[in-house]
């Protein structure tokens, strides 16, 4: 039950018929018996630069989970981000403090490769195939560099974004073999879709699915189904794949604790939870 006293956390993005963490917080927060609720916030691009501060006003916020298409410009809204976020180039987490600045944060990408090490596959000395260079496929990029990926190919849609990110990566991963421009699935150890595609339907594949090799693990960041069309025609080829709410269940733990509510476990979460599709 909401009253007056319940701790909000906004959740920013547009449009908000595919989140899916509000039925994974609230249950938790509920079994817990935490009188918290994340709330979804519709908000488009063109308002959320003057949204944002007026939202973080409200007295019984405790901050935001923010999601498309949102991270990057967020990064340049808080007052303070954290270093994971600065690489990242990208937020998608807002804590209010108690002086009322804004600390940004971003998991998107520790959720993504926990997720995936915790099915059997290591990024160590992998090569992988990040196609979006957004606020998401930053993220993950960042974090497969941070657990010793060799070798990164970065392809977007806009040329510029994968070589910005291309930039931050060798300034911080000097050893890290960063490339850009291609999209061809053929020869990775992991291919991730960090692009919106699959989340319309009729949406083209990501990825040529006729060269992505069997030994192949494709990684999805799409949720607006559980098996997105990518996803089936991999594992259709006999693929390993990761779901896009198993990046969403290994994150959020990290979000309790920046948001001062404790820790659980991706399990524990997995247990309460309410998906819907």
């Amino acid at each position: 039950m909401i009253s007056g006293k319940t701790t909000l956390i906004a959740h920013l993005g547009y449009p908000t018929e595919s989140f899916k963490a509000p039925m994974i917080y609230n249950p938790w927060f509920e079994q817990q018996g935490i009188d918290a609720v994340v709330v979804p916030m519709g908000v488009k691009a063109e308002d959320y630069a003057a949204a944002l501060p007026l939202i973080m006003r409200f007295s019984n916020l405790r901050g935001a989970l923010v999601t498309m298409p949102h991270k990057i410009s967020t990064l340049h809204l808080v007052d303070e981000a954290t270093p994971t976020a600065r690489i990242a180039g990208a937020c998608n987490a807002i804590l209010k403090r108690p002086d009322g600045t804004l600390l940004g944060d971003m998991f998107d990408g520790a959720g993504f490769v926990r997720g995936v090490e915790r099915k059997g596959r290591s990024f160590k000395g992998a090569r992988v195939l990040v196609s979006g260079s957004g606020g998401v496929g930053s993220a993950i990029a960042a974090s497969i560099a941070a657990a010793g990926a060799a070798e990164l190919m970065l392809f977007d849609a806009n040329p510029t974004s994968a070589q910005a990110l291309a930039g931050r990566l060798r300034e911080h991963y000097p050893k890290l073999e960063v490339s850009t421009g291609s999209n061809d699935p053929a020869g990775w150890d992991v291919i991730v879709n960090a692009t919106p595609l699959g989340m319309k339907e009729g949406d083209p594949l990501p990825f040529d699915v006729a060269r992505i090799a069997p030994g192949t693990f494709v990684g999805e960041v799409v949720m607006k189904t559980e098996y997105t069309p990518l996803l089936q025609a991999a594992v259709a080829r006999g693929c390993a794949v990761q779901v896009g709410t198993d990046m969403l269940f290994e994150q959020i733990p990290a979000y309790l604790e920046f948001f001062g509510f404790g820790s659980t476990t991706a399990e524990a979460l997995r247990a309460v939870a309410t998906l819907k599709y």
